[in-house]
């Protein structure tokens, strides 16, 4: 286990974080308990491949009083699934758990996008993740156009401007909304100070929270920290994917934009299974638990791997400690 050296990171405090909107409702309880300092854990899923949602249901049925919120992705990898924000609601609706929907800008333009967030402050879903999306050539749909009329900053301001009750155009709507507005970035980035920069425009263009890609090392946590000190001032909650074999691990590596798995890791990787990842998961826990205000954990839809996390955040006491000045 490599030590870190990390310290708590002074960029959000409570009280820091200011949320505009105008849909007359209260803030959504994963907003609140950041607000509050709380160690949030959030999950991501992905929709179901067909119209079917009673074994999506039932997956999250089994860590859904667990978490604060589960992520629903926005046609990963550019394949078709069902709509986040239908199968959000759906989850809301079932009474599981708060619910945070992707919206890329690959699929709509800033019309659609704007009608895609009005639809899901009807609908009761008030927590997105900004994203530019995964490029259709991936997809199952290869000879699909990517629409990109904005960029994830851009997609940010359209949210921005619904909360203060209007359009992106200035239109006045007859009632704003309240997202909760998240973005990604990645501890991992070769030029960290090019992501701190843009985390920022992020924030300023109107971010709330940020969730990052899965983290290996401690150190990649560490020097990021370091970076947003005095800059950025939103929660971060930081990825965790548990490794199942070297192989997985190796593949994730060299072919998933963004994930940096350091050496050493796959060393301990080798001729190992899912228990081995397990603990690398519960070293990377106990070392960065203490001083980030949560994690999101990417379970590749599987349930069981999601409790044994939970697991390893319940046996480290994270849920029950409150970060003042983290």
């Amino acid at each position: 286990m490599r030590s870190s050296g990390l310290s708590a990171n002074p960029s959000f405090s409570k009280g820091s974080l200011r949320m505009e909107g105008r849909g007359g409702s209260a803030m959504a309880r994963l907003m609140h308990r950041l607000q509050q300092g709380a160690f949030c854990v959030t999950v991501e899923i992905d929709p179901p491949r067909g119209a079917g949602v009673a074994g999506t249901l039932e997956r999250v049925r089994r860590f859904g009083d667990r978490v604060d919120a589960v992520n629903v992705a926005d046609c990963p990898m550019a394949n078709v699934r069902m709509s986040p924000i239908t199968l959000a609601h759906l989850l809301q609706r079932d009474g599981q758990v708060e619910a945070i929907f992707h919206l890329t800008t690959r699929d709509r333009n800033i019309i659609g996008l704007q009608a895609e967030l009005l639809g899901a402050a009807g609908l009761g879903v008030r927590n997105i993740l900004a994203l530019r999306g995964d490029d259709p050539s991936r997809g199952d749909h290869p000879d699909a156009r990517g629409v990109f009329e904005v960029d994830t900053i851009g997609l940010i301001r359209l949210a921005a401007a619904l909360n203060r009750g209007q359009t992106v155009s200035g239109t006045p709507l007859e009632q704003g909304t309240d997202f909760a507005i998240g973005c990604a970035c990645n501890p991992a980035a070769a030029d960290l100070e090019a992501e701190v920069s843009r985390l920022e425009e992020k924030v300023e263009a109107g971010a709330h929270f940020a969730q990052t890609q899965p983290v290996y090392d401690p150190r990649q946590v560490e020097r990021f920290q370091a970076k947003l000190a005095g800059r950025v001032k939103i929660p971060i909650l930081y990825g965790v994917l548990p490794l199942k074999s070297y192989e997985f691990a190796d593949r994730l590596n060299r072919t998933v934009p963004g994930i940096v798995i350091p050496g050493w890791v796959l060393d301990r990787m080798r001729g190992r299974d899912e228990e081995e990842g397990l603990r690398l998961t519960a070293e990377l826990l106990r070392e960065i638990g203490p001083h980030v205000h949560g994690v999101h954990i990417f379970p590749m839809n599987s349930a069981r791997r999601v409790v044994a996390v939970l697991d390893l955040i319940d046996e480290l006491g994270l849920r029950h400690s409150v970060r003042v000045g983290v």
